[in-house]
């Protein structure tokens, strides 16, 4: 059972989120893991809109081997587990009764937390202990980490993260930046993080060969190419549809190839890093 953190320096806009999207959708179709989506954003319907509309009455849709996928969000994700986690009754296996049911037995996500300001600030808090509760049922659990959770908080979710993706702009500034902060910071030149470049664009002169070789890494960095039909998805609640068609494609010369080919590659990082770290211990 592992946490898989989504992290980005600061408020710049690298595909965070719809990456996590990406890696976790792909994953429950192809592997047999129980996985978990937490949000820990402000109102944040990002991810929702990915999956399900707000205002569908009870809707469900075939999707064959994993069982139905409700449109409709039944649960309260993190305005329900808060008070929970308040009372002291939160257990691993209750979590489920507050999420939304992407995949049966596959993926589930936690809606981002609803209610007043104050009482999200105080909710903040509790985050790593619900993400840690979370890992002892799940087999991933997969953090959009919000940097408005609090320095403190930000850095206690990472420190038990067992991999850290750190989000990256195609921009080189924002690559120097990282490359300080590795040397600032040795959490973010250890085994446990994975370099990801969000909304990669194919056509920049900072191809992945080249920004690998510029970030000094040994293998070649990750990425999540933009593509049109999935940025589309992502508003329109059809992102399950889109992936179970994508896992048809063979053809090299359809121009949704290179997308998932890179999102497989982005899982196997994940998988391979997974296993090395565990070899490790």
């Amino acid at each position: 059972m592992s946490v898989i953190t989504f992290w980005n320096k600061g408020k710049e806009q690298v595909g965070k989120t719809l990456s996590i999207v990406a890696i976790a959708t792909y994953m429950a179709i192809e592997h047999n893991y129980k996985i978990l989506v937490i949000s820990t954003s402000y109102k944040d319907k990002t991810i929702d809109n990915c999956y399900w509309t707000k205002d569908e009455v009870k809707k469900k849709k075939s999707l064959g081997l994993f069982g139905p996928n409700t449109n409709t969000y039944m649960g309260n994700g993190m305005d329900g587990v808060v008070p929970m986690m308040r009372s002291g009754k939160l257990a691993p296996e209750l979590i489920t009764n507050y999420t939304k049911i992407i995949f049966k037995d596959r993926l589930e996500v936690l809606p981002s937390f609803g209610g007043d300001a104050d009482e999200y600030k105080e909710a903040t808090n509790m985050y790593a202990d619900i993400i840690s509760l979370a890992n002892r049922y799940y087999d991933l659990v997969f953090v959009d980490l919000d940097n408005d959770i609090g320095e403190q908080n930000v850095n206690t979710i990472l420190n038990q993260s067992t991999i850290i993706m750190a989000t990256l702009s195609q921009r080189i500034t924002y690559m120097d930046e990282f490359l300080k902060l590795q040397e600032e910071n040795e959490l973010f030149g250890s085994p446990k993080v994975l370099l990801l470049i969000g909304r990669f664009d194919r056509y920049s002169k900072y191809t992945l060969k080249n920004i690998t070789r510029y970030m000094k890494e040994k293998n070649k960095i990750s990425a999540v190419p933009y593509n049109t039909l999935f940025f589309e998805s992502s508003e329109e609640a059809t992102v399950p549809d889109l992936f179970l068609r994508f896992k048809k494609i063979k053809d090299e010369e359809d121009r949704n190839y290179l997308f998932i080919t890179e999102i497989k590659r982005c899982s196997e990082n994940i998988i391979y890093r997974l296993q090395d770290l565990k070899m490790r211990m």
